[in-house]
């Protein structure tokens, strides 16, 4: 038991390795060449766009999982897929629920620091060691949002941001997001540029 518990950990780290590399490499690096990096940059230019091929993202970490687990033991590929299943759900959460525990607090700052400040920092959306291992790591202050952009939980019904989160985030800017802007806002992801606040 304790060795399957040791490879399933051991899949969950590859995991996120898998996480950084992907996110920085075939996400962000290619610059919209590619489904992947075109669903992520997507999402990166709308604040309701939460990566609309969910399905093939799945598929792919089930097919890596079996083979990594045909290569060397199932729990180490189950670990894997857990590990996708973590940063999946952590950062469906982040984008539409406020956080409840220090670590999701810890995890928006993180993640959104990586959204509207340095898009080619903070990667590993649920685990900084490979930001800190790789360079990439950046400690995020107070995180600002173009207003057109706020997570659905940040705001109050002013539109000002809820006094809970005042010390992690400002927000900027206008609210409504013209076609212009809408363009705007893909070109700068495209090119891993924070989004303007206008």
């Amino acid at each position: 038991m304790t060795t399957w518990l040791l490879l399933l950990l051991t899949g969950w780290l590859a995991w996120t390795l898998g996480e950084y590399l992907i996110h920085r490499f075939a996400m962000h690096a290619l610059r919209g060449r590619g489904i992947t990096s075109r669903e992520h940059l997507n999402h990166h230019a709308d604040r309701d766009s939460i990566l609309e091929k969910w399905f093939l993202s799945w598929l792919g970490v089930v097919l890596v999982g079996i083979a990594l687990g045909e290569a060397s033991h199932p729990a180490v590929g189950f670990g894997w897929v857990l590990g996708y299943g973590f940063y999946d759900l952590h950062h469906w959460h982040a984008h539409r629920r406020r956080p409840r525990n220090r670590y999701q607090r810890w995890l928006r700052r993180h993640h959104f620091h990586h959204h509207f400040g340095h898009p080619r920092d903070n990667l590993g959306v649920t685990w900084p060691v490979w930001d800190l291992v790789f360079g990439t790591y950046r400690r995020p202050g107070v995180v600002r949002v173009p207003r057109r952009m706020a997570m659905v939980w940040l705001l109050d019904d002013q539109g000002d941001v809820r006094p809970d989160f005042a010390a992690d985030y400002q927000v900027a800017g206008t609210a409504a997001r013209t076609p212009a802007l809408a363009a705007r806002d893909r070109d700068d992801a495209f090119a891993n540029r924070p989004p303007a606040v206008v």
